[in-house]
């Protein structure tokens, strides 16, 4: 049984380092394309279908079985594309405040409107790219100097079309136990927005008094929820 790790947009794999010792079985994060170790891919090109594929790729490569899929943030609309993919694969899904907007929608559409307008401003060229200070006061609210400043220096480039592609939610019409992790002072994937996720999952709810980056601001607290998921 083992845990399979999902980052959310401006990510790579590195964002759970500071999670994965706390956990109690074996854990693989993916890259998903265009960062870590798929910084080959064109972020350009990049779709919903090339990140679930990316997740598939790395799963049967371990040959990884009886799988807790945990998705963070952005991660919401891969996980479905990922069931649909390899759905005996999975045992449990978590979503860490993750993105669920209604299905056949555009992310961009559905997200905090504040947050949109930093997230338009981001956007050139096809490319998603984060201001230091932007990310800062969104992702680091419940952290200190030092954890902030480790959290700011994962920040990579992402694809803008994935912001802009329409969601295809079926995965989750699949018949597989899942919780939310709803994460109660998160300044980026607000409130109103995980009360609309849950309530379209109506999943298991597990709050947890962080922000957006609760892996890196307490991953302890988060690899605790995670392991009672996994048992």
């Amino acid at each position: 049984m083992s845990f399979v790790l999902i980052h959310g947009a401006g990510f790579g794999a590195d964002c759970w380092d500071e999670l994965i010792p706390h956990l109690g079985a074996e854990a693989l994060a993916v890259d998903l394309p265009g960062r870590g170790t798929r910084a080959e891919i064109d972020l350009r090109t990049v779709t919903l279908a090339d990140c679930a594929e990316a997740v598939r790729q790395d799963v049967e490569a371990k040959d990884l079985r009886d799988v807790v899929l945990v998705g963070h943030s952005f991660a919401g609309v891969t996980v479905p594309r990922v069931l649909d993919l390899m759905p005996d694969r999975i045992r449990h899904v978590v979503l860490v405040s993750g993105v669920v907007p209604p299905d056949g929608t555009r992310v961009l559409d559905q997200i905090d409107p504040d947050v949109r307008v930093l997230v338009e401003q981001s956007i050139a060229g096809g490319v998603y790219h984060q201001t230091r200070e932007g990310a800062a006061a969104v992702l680091c609210n419940d952290m200190d100097e030092a954890t902030a400043a480790s959290a700011l220096d994962r920040l990579v480039d992402d694809s803008a079309t994935l912001l802009s592609e329409r969601v295809d939610l079926s995965g989750y019409g699949r018949e597989l136990p899942r919780t939310y992790v709803h994460l109660t002072r998160d300044q980026c994937y607000v409130e109103e927005l995980q009360q609309r996720s849950i309530a379209l999952l109506r999943p298991d709810v597990v709050d947890l008094d962080t922000g957006h980056m609760a892996m890196v601001s307490a991953p302890e607290k988060l690899a605790a929820v995670l392991n009672a998921v996994h048992g």
